[in-house]
């Protein structure tokens, strides 16, 4: 990595010429609040993260059939509560008492999980531009980036700035295919490469390889970057995330997360040396251009944050749900995101309609955000689900299961 060091020096050192280069903390941080309180199990609050009533309005229009009269749904079926099996607060950390209580008192904090995969792609184009200083850079002289054709859509929009300013090229890669990231990185003459991916991908479910990625980091010797929204708190024993579940997180040079999913807040963070959180403070756009969080948001984070690493029985439920829907189904699932493959916009759409019936809210997935005749069902797990909600849900996605999986729940 001793060439990405060069970079960095430089493009730092043109800042400080410049005059532009940005202190890391401006503002002097007050203590710590007190310790939160936390609990050996779930309460009555983790519960109120998934069990809700539907607006009646809302559910009449859901379960109405495309293009016909709407149905007549029973009032007590309008009333009764439903699950939620398509939401991100997998830790159930947003109704917590600790992080509510720390909403009323004093800390600090930082932007959002999309701005800040856009802050760290303009920062790292930003490079190319500071190296060339006043000319465009050349085309050998831009950053080459590769990236997993399914990253999420905040670093796609953050490649293509960069590309607009004429700051990059980008590289697709086949999703989470190694042999042909390899073959593209060998194929590259261009200096400075980049790898961006996500480390569990949203609509598949799936990990990132990172062990693979950072054997090829060591050959290639880019510089790799991993969106960690869906492991945050979740994977790794202390909630360290895809990186440290594969135990390579001190090989991932800029990790990038989110305080809205697992940590049940707002927000989002970039991990990465001293040396880097100047450059992005310093070049990253809409980090430079938002406004900083709210301080009573900052301070629920913070007791978020706290109380996944006390209640660590929380990962340990997360995990149990996986195992128990794959016991359940058959299916090897990765993961707490799950994807039921069913086909056609209308046949997801008839799925997630009979879902809601049966008192789930799943959210059908369609295009654009995945490719024709790949509609899915979106499930995700959390720790306020209890074993029979996964098996009751399980018995009514059966018509949508794979068929050997199906016919094993119908005992056929």
């Amino acid at each position: 990595m001793a060439t990405w060091d060069m970079f960095l020096d430089a493009a730092l050192a043109s800042l400080a010429a410049r005059k532009l280069l940005f202190h890391t903390q401006v503002i002097a941080l007050e203590p710590q609040p007190p310790v939160p309180e936390t609990f050996m199990g779930p309460g009555s609050w983790d519960r109120a993260t998934v069990e809700f009533r539907l607006e009646s309005g809302s559910q009449q229009e859901w379960l109405s059939e495309d293009g016909e009269e709407s149905l007549s749904v029973p009032e007590d079926d309008m009333n009764r509560k439903l699950i939620l099996f398509s939401g991100n607060d997998y830790m159930c950390l947003s109704s917590h008492p600790a992080v509510r209580e720390a909403a009323a008192k004093d800390c600090i904090l930082c932007p959002t999980g999309f701005s800040a995969n856009l802050a760290v792609m303009t920062a790292l184009g930003s490079i190319s531009s500071l190296l060339s200083v006043g000319r465009k850079p050349a085309e050998d002289e831009r950053v080459a980036i590769f990236s997993d054709a399914l990253n999420h859509a905040s670093i796609i929009d953050g490649i293509r700035l960069v590309e607009r300013q004429k700051e990059g090229i980008v590289f697709v890669y086949k999703h989470c295919d190694m042999s042909h990231l390899d073959f593209l990185l060998s194929s590259c003459s261009m200096g400075k490469k980049i790898v961006i991916t996500d480390s569990l991908f949203s609509m598949d479910g799936d990990f990132a390889p990172l062990p693979e990625l950072v054997k090829l980091r060591k050959k290639h010797g880019f510089l790799l970057v991993v969106d960690d929204a869906h492991g945050t708190l979740v994977c790794g024993d202390n909630g360290g995330g895809v990186p440290e579940m594969f135990a390579c997180q001190n090989e991932i040079d800029i990790s990038i997360g989110t305080l809205s999913k697992a940590v049940g807040c707002l927000g989002g963070f970039i991990s990465c040396s001293n040396r880097w959180k100047r450059l992005i403070v310093s070049r990253g756009r809409t980090f430079i251009f938002s406004t900083a969080l709210p301080v009573p948001i900052v301070a629920s984070v913070h007791a978020a944050i706290y109380v996944s690493n006390e209640e660590r029985w929380r990962r340990s439920v997360i995990w149990g749900h996986v195992q128990y829907f794959a016991s359940l189904t058959k299916i090897d699932i990765k993961s707490h995101v799950i994807s039921i493959v069913v086909g056609s916009e209308d046949a997801v759409l008839k799925a997630s309609r009979h879902l809601l019936r049966s008192g789930y809210l799943v959210t059908p997935i369609r295009p654009p955000f995945v490719p024709p005749n790949s509609c899915r069902l979106r499930i995700t797990l959390s720790v306020a689900h209890s074993l029979d909600d996964i098996k009751r849900l399980v018995d009514a996605l059966t018509p949508w299961l794979p068929a050997k999986h199906a016919c094993m729940l119908s005992g056929e």
